[in-house]
């Protein structure tokens, strides 16, 4: 997220976030509004904290206005750096493999809620992040930290990891094969899928791609948003494109993996 100061309130209101509305950053904290989920997401993030994984922010309870205080994490966004290289993506994926192994003995609160933005077709059980990708990944020396963890959901390891292999290794219209599915044997080879999930694999990246286009036609023509304001901005003509991409070569993805 970036920042701009607002001296109203001594607070630095951050923008990038889809989900909550006036995000802000007091010294280093984060505070966003609490929403239905919000009790999901602090349950998550306690759960990861108890569990040694490093790769998420803190939650710190809520302030006197009902908002959500998380750490801050100082760094930069994934998304403003160079693609990745084969060394990152290799980090990205053991950093991904840690989060669901140690998601897998998680049990929700009672009653929670959850804001899945594309849901699982295949349903599932393992809460993962939901929206892994560049633009949620802070990177300084010392840390990689996933942020935005709004639509943390029930689901699958694959789904979730399939967003992620599009995002990170950059699958878009017009790529090289060859060299997309270098990348993607990388990041697929550190997260350590077997061989039935890699069999498995490509359709799921596509299907997954397709469903974020589906989101923002969705919201085009019900209003809703963020993604109403997402297709008038063109990123369904990226995410559209995108799935065709991965669809369209199958057959190069499975023979890297396997």
């Amino acid at each position: 997220m970036s920042g701009s100061r607002d001296p109203g309130v001594g607070e630095e209101v951050l923008t990038g976030g889809n989900v909550a509305d006036r995000v802000v950053r007091v010294g280093a904290t984060v505070r966003k509004p609490a929403l239905e989920h919000t009790a999901g997401v602090e349950a998550v993030l306690e759960h990861l904290a108890a569990a040694q994984f490093d790769g998420a922010p803190r939650t710190l309870g809520r302030d006197e206005q009902d908002r959500h205080v998380l750490e801050y994490i100082p760094g930069v966004l994934a998304d403003t750096l160079p693609p990745f290289e084969l060394d990152d993506l290799r980090r990205v994926g053991r950093m991904i493999r840690r989060l669901h192994d140690a998601m897998e003995d998680f049990e929700p609160p009672p009653n929670a809620t959850w804001n899945p933005a594309v849901p699982d077709p295949a349903g599932g059980e393992l809460i993962c992040h939901g929206d892994l990708a560049p633009w949620n990944l802070v990177c300084n020396d010392e840390r990689w930290v996933f942020i935005d963890w709004d639509n943390a959901s029930p689901t699958t390891r694959l789904w979730d990891l399939g967003y992620a292999a599009q995002s990170f290794v950059q699958l878009y219209a017009g790529g090289d094969p060859a060299v997309d599915a270098a990348r993607l044997r990388a990041f697929v080879d550190a997260y350590g899928l077997d061989a039935d999930q890699r069999r498995a694999f490509p359709a799921i990246v596509a299907d997954r791609t397709r469903g974020v286009y589906e989101l923002i036609v969705h919201g085009h023509r019900t209003g809703e948003q963020p993604w109403a304001t997402h297709y008038a901005e063109g990123h369904a003509d990226v995410w559209g494109p995108a799935a065709d991409y991965i669809a369209e070569h199958h057959n190069t993805w499975l023979a890297a993996l396997l």
